[in-house]
């Protein structure tokens, strides 16, 4: 029997987006379990190969948003378009299980084929797989939420309500990527001013999207977004006349992108080239890099090799 796995990451949190991850195994992945039992390290490693070895979605609901719709039709909404993602690569499947108790497809067409399971994501590989790359996917944007609002140590915390947030919340304030609508963020709210957000400061995908519409504008064919293995992983893979470029993107707020481009990463990406050429061994190959700043700006475009 093929499954689909549906876990959901970032229900309770105060702050950041809903997360649903959806997946179906195409091979058998060691180690697998419930996403909360993993180390940081394991989870980034697991998650490249599931993403490898399985057909992945994920279904994303801003905290504005689950402010507007409510929880309940949050996760039914992430749900959704999690599974939509898995059914666009043609993934053939004939079982659905839910972690949890409530089907969140229960107003589709697929709602019938649903089982719900509690603990799933520790018993059920597939549900344990859609756990760990909503997991990783939701906790990187909180690390980068870190760096857009300082002072409320996202990168810990990961948005969940504890003693440090709630501090930060009395000193700072709510910024927009709190949920107003859950209570402790609400009662703050009455008190302490929003915080002001920085609007020239944009997170990491952004700045890929710039840099990825910039090279087409350079007469580049972008041929992978965010091609990964287990081992590494290339942010943008692109073409231009019989080469292909291998480019990291940098997202700061100023101009300073390019300084994060060490000896030591460059090693990185090499190892990651080699990788990719494997498959594509009749192509030449560059290693670059971009630099985006927080106006959406390439600021520098640079062929290291």
């Amino acid at each position: 029997m093929k499954l689909l796995g549906i876990d959901e990451v970032g229900r309770g949190p105060w702050a950041g987006p809903l997360v649903v991850g959806a997946c179906i195994l195409r091979e058998p992945i060691e180690g697998l379990t419930d996403s909360k039992k993993l180390s940081a390290k394991r989870r980034e490693v697991l998650a490249a190969e599931i993403h490898e070895k399985a057909f992945c979605g994920l279904g994303w609901v801003s905290a504005s948003e689950l402010d507007k719709i409510g929880l309940s039709a949050a996760l039914r909404k992430a749900c959704r378009e999690a599974v939509q993602q898995v059914q666009a690569a043609h993934a053939e499947f004939n079982g659905i299980i839910i972690d949890g108790t409530i089907n969140f497809l229960s107003d589709t067409p697929l709602g019938k084929f649903v089982t719900v399971k509690p603990k799933a994501d520790l018993l059920v590989p597939e549900v344990s797989a859609a756990s760990i790359i909503a997991k990783v996917a939701r906790d990187n944007y909180m690390i980068e939420l870190a760096e857009r609002f300082p002072g409320y140590s996202f990168e810990k915390h990961v948005g969940y309500g504890t003693a440090a947030h709630k501090k930060a919340l009395l000193e700072l304030g709510p910024c927009e990527e709190h949920r107003f609508s859950f209570r402790p963020v609400a009662e703050i709210a009455e008190t302490a001013p929003q915080k002001a957000v920085a609007s020239h400061i944009i997170s990491g995908r952004e700045g890929e999207e710039a840099a990825a519409s910039y090279l087409i504008g350079q007469g580049f064919e972008i041929i992978e977004r965010n091609w990964k293995t287990k081992w590494c992983e290339i942010d943008i893979v692109a073409q231009k006349d019989n080469s292909l470029y291998f480019v990291e993107v940098k997202t700061r707020k100023d101009d300073s992108g390019i300084d994060a481009i060490t000896a030591k990463k460059q090693e990185q990406m090499h190892f990651a080239a080699e990788l990719y050429l494997q498959d594509h061994p009749d192509m030449g190959a560059q290693l670059a890099a971009i630099s985006v700043n927080g106006d959406k700006s390439v600021t520098n475009f640079v062929v290291l090799e």
